[in-house]
């Protein structure tokens, strides 16, 4: 279980990085920071696409990232999204796909933290986001 400064920490860093979402065509820009079990933090935003399909997630973009980097061990990840430029306003949970990321990286005990700002967040469970995830 993280402590709370390393929430605030993922809370702080998730909607720094939504401030460099690409979304010219959904105006939803959201935000991601991923936290290494060693203590890295990898941030990462949504990139659209005008064909839809190429269009990558801020979840997916912090984990290749990282992946990239060569880590494959994660403790939590926190999301923070909404419309326009304005400060969310409500929690916004990973998609199926980035689920699905997650499960491929993760562990049922990874920590996803839904982020509106510093006081108004809630912690899940991948396990709880993902009830009998694809896993081989």
């Amino acid at each position: 279980m993280l402590a709370e400064k390393e929430i605030q920490e993922l809370i702080s860093r998730a909607l720094e990085a939504r401030k460099n979402a690409y979304a010219p065509y959904s105006d939803f820009r959201v935000g991601a920071a991923l936290l290494s079990d060693s203590g890295g933090i990898y941030t990462g935003c949504n990139i659209e696409n005008s064909a839809y399909t190429p269009t990558n997630c801020a979840e997916r973009t912090a984990f290749f990232k990282a992946v990239s980097e060569g880590v494959r061990s994660f403790r939590a990840i926190c999301i923070a999204g909404g419309p326009g430029e304005r400060e969310p306003e409500k929690p916004c949970p990973p998609c199926g796909v980035c689920r699905q990321v997650m499960l491929e990286f993760c562990g049922p005990d990874f920590e996803v933290i839904l982020a509106v700002n510093g006081q108004q967040y809630e912690v899940y469970t991948l396990d709880r986001l993902a009830p009998m995830g694809f896993r081989l």
